[in-house]
């Protein structure tokens, strides 16, 4: 099983993603998935975490992910150090931001510079899909794409399948 946490802030779309992955992810025959959120007070700019698990069996344990194989941060004031507690011994934090982590262990890129070139506003949640995509080799391209297409209303179909492959080109560098 993979298992994927998403965090990110009320209106950023963390648990969007975390159902897109999912979408992505099941539209492989004999795969298994769960996508469900978990949050406080429900407010825009409240933290929130969400969560992803993938599996090629049925899944059961429906609790929250303590052990990641990814750490998806949405928002960098939310990254600690911290983090690195909540990832499996091979796991990767995909880092929204402009800064340079100097930790192998630690991916960045710079969604919001991508999200509004190519959405006109820094909501990052598919960028970061994109680049999870190129990273981990979870879900193809090809598969996030017609998830953005089967999921989301198809007024922002073009945008967010711009801002995907151009976040899978920049990650994949």
């Amino acid at each position: 099983m993979k298992e994927i946490i998403w965090h990110g802030r009320g209106g950023q779309g963390a648990f969007t993603a975390a159902r897109l992955l999912g979408e992505a992810y099941s539209l492989r025959k004999n795969t298994f998935v769960l996508a469900f959120p978990s949050f406080g007070p429900e407010r825009r700019g409240a933290p929130i975490r969400a969560f992803t698990k993938l599996d090629t069996k049925p899944l059961g344990n429906r609790s929250e992910i303590t052990k990641a194989d990814y750490s998806i941060f949405l928002d960098d004031t939310l990254f600690t150090e911290q983090t690195f507690n909540e990832l499996k011994p091979e796991g990767k934090i995909l880092l929204n931001t402009k800064k340079s982590i100097d930790d192998e262990r630690v991916i960045t890129i710079d969604g919001d510079s991508i999200a509004e070139k190519y959405l006109g506003f820094p909501i990052t949640n598919t960028i970061l899909l994109g680049a999870l995509a190129a990273v981990s080799g979870l879900i193809s391209l090809n598969e996030l794409t017609d998830a953005v297409k089967q999921t989301m209303p198809p007024r922002l179909h073009e945008k967010n399948i711009a801002a995907v492959k151009a976040a899978f080109e920049e990650a994949g560098k």
